[in-house]
């Protein structure tokens, strides 16, 4: 029998049931065939964050009693490959904590399993909102009913009943949020207009994981372009995030809107676009127009951001030739040469 190797290796060996989520840009669902074909150096990470692999495991091994979950940062390369020491020790770490036999699990064994993300350098805490979303997405997936947040949350945003927003929980939201059908998200775009600050910042950090109508994203821009008459760049920000996800036209025309005018694309606004919108700087126009904003503006980080986009697989080449195209003397070429190592006089 061949050796286990790679975490997917283990999971299929150990026949465990297994459920793998994005954690990095995104709380989405991931494939097991990707976490496979990038642990056999074949792929890289679809959807990289701060250099690193962010991914939720949700698995029943032998006769847990309820599901364990691991989040796990495995680190990239600069091509967003996998740099796999880590990801070894942490395994050999697991086979030695278990046996080498993993086809037979029992509860002592399993209770060890989860004592393993102790002291693991592999190891964070997603923060609220993604701990969240995952409660709300992995629920939904496996058939099991919402958390006791989600009626309240519900009665709230469709109107049916006057609630203190201030006694939502952010959980019910999240609920919310994952099993919105198309009525509710018409509904909700209604209500847009009139919904507390804290309440639209709540929504839009759930919002940002999901896909949902045109209808709600025109609201959400709408909302954001108000805030932004207000000088309110949190809530302009949090309505960017959350239409960030959705592929929607509207959404796409909204951030030609906001590149093109110079007093709106600060650095809270561009890094909303470059950390939840990033699918919309796939674009010939674009992503050139958002790389002369960043460096225009003397407070980004122009390097990190540029280094985090050109992480992500489908933007490396583009990123690459729009750095290539910019004009000479542009602030583009400017900011590069900044990057460049200086040679000593």
């Amino acid at each position: 029998m061949q050796p286990i190797q790679t975490l997917d290796d283990f999971f299929t060996r150990s026949g465990a049931n297994v459920s793998l989520y994005h954690m990095g840009r995104h709380v989405v669902a991931c494939p097991r065939e990707s976490l496979a074909t990038f642990e056999s150096g074949e792929m890289a990470w679809p959807e990289p964050w701060q250099g690193q692999a962010r991914l939720a495991i949700v698995f029943l091994l032998g006769d847990m009693p309820e599901p364990a979950i691991w989040f796990l940062a495995l680190p990239l390369d600069e091509q967003g490959m996998l740099a796999p020491a880590q990801r070894d020790a942490f395994l050999n770490r697991l086979l030695e904590t278990l046996g080498r036999t993993v086809s037979q699990v029992g509860r002592e064994e399993t209770t060890d399993v989860d004592h393993l993300m102790k002291d693991n350098p592999l190891a964070f805490t997603p923060n609220v909102t993604f701990q969240a979303m995952l409660n709300a997405r992995a629920t939904h997936d496996m058939g099991l009913p919402a958390s006791q947040h989600f009626e309240p949350v519900d009665a709230y945003f469709t109107g049916q009943q006057a609630i203190d927003w201030q006694a939502l929980g952010l959980q019910g939201v999240a609920d919310y949020v994952v099993r919105m059908e198309t009525s509710d998200a018409e509904a909700l775009a209604r209500q847009l207009p009139t919904l507390p600050t804290a309440v639209i910042h709540s929504l839009c950090y759930c919002l940002e994981h999901q896909t949902f109508s045109e209808t709600l994203v025109s609201a959400l821009a709408s909302r954001g372009e108000m805030a932004a008459q207000q000088g309110d760049v949190e809530t302009l920000s949090a309505c960017i995030r959350a239409v960030g996800n959705t592929g929607a036209s509207q959404a796409a025309d909204w951030y030609n809107h906001l590149l093109e005018d110079t007093a709106a694309c600060g650095p809270d606004v561009l890094a909303a676009m470059a950390g939840r919108g990033w699918q919309y700087l796939e674009d010939g126009h674009r992503l050139p127009l958002f790389l002369q904003r960043l460096a225009e503006d003397e407070r980004t980080d122009f390097a990190a951001v540029v280094r985090d986009l050109a992480i992500v697989p489908r933007l490396r080449i583009p990123v690459m030739m729009a750095l290539r195209d910019a004009p000479v003397g542009s602030p583009i070429q400017r900011r590069l040469t900044m990057m460049m190592p200086q040679k000593n006089a």
